[in-house]
């Protein structure tokens, strides 16, 4: 019974065909593998490559996109008040051609061709220039101070801007806007000294042309008429 079986069992493994059996490549397996790994990795790096190209173009987009906060029509409006204020001085201006022939009319003639009363009315004339000018730089002053506290708060905001800034356009708007605020604190501090100078300018000159308007009027004084005596009559009768 045996070898009957293993008889049967020749006859069945030799009717199928050789194009049916199964046949493992070792090496050709690795080979495929490898190729398949290979191919994979390229996939990996180009994904990694066009992922990065993406966030290139997100940080671009960042940087292009403009800063959302201005106040520069603050500022410009801050320095059109203080140019206003220096544009309002009173009798002497901020202008070389006005300053030349004022002084020239007003702390420089002291001739004898001009009347005592012409001194009088010129040495008051120089007087309420001085008080003008005191309070031409008073109110300077005052702009300059009534503007710290809208500086506070534009420096606050924009360094607020700054430092939330998402590109570096939105950065360089930031930066350049806080200049535009220290360039107009120095004008306002600018204009605040312009105009002390000024008043203590003035007062100084009203002084020597007082002082030259004494001793003309002295000089007048001493070369006048003599004096001729008159009786007096101490009682009447």
């Amino acid at each position: 019974m045996a070898a009957v079986g293993a008889l049967a069992a020749a006859v069945g493994l030799s009717s199928w065909p050789a194009s049916a059996l199964i046949v493992f490549d070792p090496r050709n397996y690795a080979e495929n593998l490898l190729s398949a790994s290979r191919a994979l990795e390229q996939i990996q790096n180009q994904i990694t490559s066009l992922q990065n190209e993406a966030q290139m173009l997100i940080n671009q987009a960042k940087n292009l996109t403009s800063l959302p906060t201005t106040l520069l029509s603050q500022i410009e409006g801050n320095l059109s008040k203080m140019k206003s204020l220096l544009g309002e001085a009173d009798r002497l201006a901020y202008s070389v051609q006005g300053i030349e022939s004022q002084f020239a009319s007003t702390y420089e003639k002291f001739g004898s061709e001009l009347s005592s009363q012409q001194l009088v009315d010129s040495a008051r004339e120089r007087w309420q220039t001085s008080v003008s000018a005191f309070e031409h730089s008073l109110m300077a002053g005052a702009v300059a101070v009534d503007n710290i506290e809208g500086t506070k708060e534009q420096t606050s905001a924009l360094v607020g801007a700054s430092q939330s800034a998402v590109g570096v356009l939105q950065a360089t708007q930031a930066g350049n806007q806080l200049l535009a605020v220290q360039a107009k604190q120095m004008a306002d501090l600018t204009a605040m000294l312009a105009a002390q100078g000024r008043a203590a300018a003035l007062e100084e000159a009203r002084t020597a042309a007082a002082q030259e308007q004494a001793r003309e009027q002295f000089s007048r004084f001493m070369t006048g008429s003599g004096y001729s005596p008159s009786s007096v009559k101490m009682f009447h009768d």
